[in-house]
C-alpha cells in the first residue's frame, strides 16, 4: 500500500473496521524471558510514567529510557480494538512503566485520513499530553465516528481535493475534533496550524510504511516487545500474560 498523502486523498473515507485486529485471538508462542532485575529509582520529584519523549519513528515513548524491556505499540485511533485495549491497559501499564522496568511506546498506524488528523491533533501539545490526549480520543471515538459517518461523501471527497495544508482542517471541523481539542488546552488556531503541517504528515505516513514493513503489520493494534513482535496478542487480558511470561 502506498504511504502518502496523495494516496490518503483517494482512499475511501468512510470509517471501516478494517486492520483491525482481532482481540480474541491467542498465540501458544511464548515470549523470551527478559532479565529486567530489580525496580529502577526514577528521577528526583518524578515517577517514570512523566518521563516521556517524542522518537525517531514519530512516536511518543514513556518511562525509563534504559528499561530492560521495551514494549511498542501500533496503534490505530479509529480502531475500537485499540480504543479497548488502551481502556483496559492505561492504569495498568503505567504502573508497569512506574517500577522502572518497563518501557512503553506508542506509535500511530494509519488506516484512514481520521487515522492521520488524529494522530497530527494528539502530537499537537507535544510529548507531555500525548498520552492523555490518546486515552481521551479513544474514549471519544464512538461519538467521532458517529459525526464522520454522517458527512456526505461528496463534502469528504471534495475535502480531501483541496490543497494539502487546508483539507484535513475542512474535514475535521464536522467530526468535532478541532472543538475537543480546544476543550483540552490546545488553541484553534493551533489545532488548524497541526493539521495544516503537511511535513508532520507526510513523516508519519512514511515512518507507517516503514513499520509495517519491518514488522509486518496487518492489524491493530500490534504489540513489539524488545524488537520482536507478539503474536496473535490485541487485547490487555492476552498481553499482560505475555509480559508476565517475559518476567514483568
Amino acid at each position: 500500500m502506498k504511504k502518502s498523502i496523495a494516496f490518503l486523498a483517494t482512499t475511501i473515507l468512510a470509517l471501516t473496521l478494517g486492520a483491525c485486529g482481532d482481540k480474541t485471538g491467542n498465540s501458544a508462542e511464548p515470549v523470551a524471558k527478559i532479565a529486567v532485575g530489580e525496580n529502577v529509582p526514577p528521577p528526583p520529584g518524578k515517577i517514570w510514567s512523566d518521563v516521556v519523549a517524542d522518537t525517531p519513528e514519530m512516536g511518543v515513548v514513556m518511562g525509563n529510557p534504559n528499561a530492560p524491556a521495551k514494549l511498542i505499540e501500533y496503534g490505530s485511533y479509529t480502531c475500537p480494538h485499540c480504543r479497548d485495549f488502551t481502556k483496559e491497559a492505561a492504569e495498568p501499564l503505567r504502573k508497569m512503566v512506574d517500577t522502572g522496568k518497563l518501557s512503553y511506546e506508542y506509535r500511530p498506524f494509519l488506516r484512514d485520513p481520521y487515522d492521520l488528523m488524529m494522530a497530527l491533533l494528539a502530537k499537537c501539545g507535544g510529548a507531555e499530553p500525548f498520552f492523555p490526549m490518546t486515552e481521551q480520543l479513544f474514549a471519544n471515538q464512538e461519538a467521532f465516528f458517529t459525526k464522520a459517518q454522517g458527512l456526505d461523501q461528496k463534502f469528504a471527497e471534495d475535502a480531501m481535493k483541496q490543497p494539502a495544508n487546508q483539507r484535513f482542517i475542512t474535514l475535521a471541523g464536522p467530526t468535532g475534533l478541532i472543538d475537543f481539542v480546544k476543550q483540552r488546552g490546545i488553541s484553534e488556531d493551533k489545532a488548524k496550524q497541526c493539521l495544516a503541517d503537511t511535513k508532520t504528515a507526510d513523516a508519519l505516513v512514511a515512518k507507517v510504511q516503514e513499520g509495517a514493513k519491518q514488522f509486518d503489520i496487518t492489524g491493530t493494534p500490534t504489540f513489539i516487545l524488545n524488537g520482536e513482535v507478539v503474536k496473535d496478542t490485541a487485547s490487555w487480558e492476552l498481553l499482560r500474560t505475555k509480559l508476565t511470561e517475559a518476567g514483568l
